[in-house]
């Protein structure tokens, strides 16, 4: 009997690393829906060009930050059957003065970025738990375990994600599900030209020469990013396809991909201490054990 593929959902497939997931992940014989907001519009080619790279290839319009969109699109894609992985790499990204950004700015990424997440994670939860077998992958970023400056209210987001993630893996182990974070750092994907810039421009203002600096340093990023020997998108996408491919219960909780800025380090050190928290807390006997 031949064995069923299995099913893949990626969130953000028109570009970047996502777009490179669902190629790769139907090159590898899975059943891929990609997900993206306008396919029937501004992206509509982008939606042809990868339904046309495999019969294995089903692209849906999705925004992460809208309930209706993500609860319909879910509907369809489990009209077909069950979703053995779920990869969240839908993101947006805003550099600047973090004081120049506004509520609502900060609000529109972390809408995308954290509740889209949990959007969609709650969307296959259930069904997952029941089947006592599933993995999501969260794509955060180095920035979801340091702070730098000018990227704060992404910073933010991809804190609060990282912390959803780590409770949300010790609560589900228990029912056979995996939930993975790949934290990428740098690179050439386009995130960083499809920001806004902060809209509080008298607070802009008031910094002076250093409210120039955010510009210039996203110009110099976008330059080294494109450049010879620069971080291959590919590596995340092969670190989404290593994890899928792992066997469950045995996978990372955090997969640092290229340049890392001692992150790499960090989770080392820092994660047997987040995890004594179990012992800490009694809850050792409860939820068992679960791998770093």
């Amino acid at each position: 009997m031949t064995e069923k593929a299995k099913t893949v959902v990626i969130t953000g497939a028109s570009s970047g690393f996502g777009e490179g997931a669902v190629k790769a992940f139907a090159g590898k014989g899975y059943r891929v829906w990609g997900t993206m907001r306008n396919s029937e519009g501004r992206n509509a080619g982008k939606k042809a060009a990868l339904e046309a790279c495999s019969a294995s290839v089903s692209v849906i319009d999705m925004d992460v930050a809208d309930d209706e969109s993500v609860a319909a699109s879910f509907a369809q894609i489990l009209d077909h059957g069950s979703v053995d992985v779920l990869i969240n790499n839908a993101g947006i990204m805003f550099l600047g003065i973090t004081e120049a950004f506004s509520v609502a700015q900060a609000h529109e990424q972390m809408n995308a970025n954290y509740y889209g997440a949990i959007r969609t994670m709650q969307s296959v939860l259930p069904a997952m738990r029941k089947a006592g077998s599933g993995l999501i992958i969260n794509c955060s970023s180095l920035v979801g375990r340091i702070s730098p400056p000018f990227f704060g209210t992404y910073t933010a987001t991809k804190h609060a994600l990282e912390g959803y993630s780590q409770a949300l893996r010790y609560e589900v182990a228990p029912f056979g599900v995996d939930i993975a974070i790949v934290e990428p750092g740098p690179f050439g994907t386009g995130l960083l030209g499809a920001g806004k810039p902060p809209a509080l421009g008298e607070v802009l203002a008031s910094y002076g020469e250093l409210a120039g600096v955010p510009a210039a340093m996203g110009a110099q990023f976008a330059q080294m990013l494109q450049g010879e020997g620069a971080p291959d998108p590919q590596w995340v996408v092969d670190a989404y396809l290593n994890l899928a491919e792992m066997p469950a219960g045995k996978r990372p909780i955090r997969t640092v991909v290229g340049i890392t800025w001692g992150v790499d380090e960090m989770n080392r050190l820092t994660q047997p201490i987040q995890d004594k928290i179990l012992k800490e807390m009694q809850l050792d006997g409860v939820l068992g054990e679960v791998s770093a």
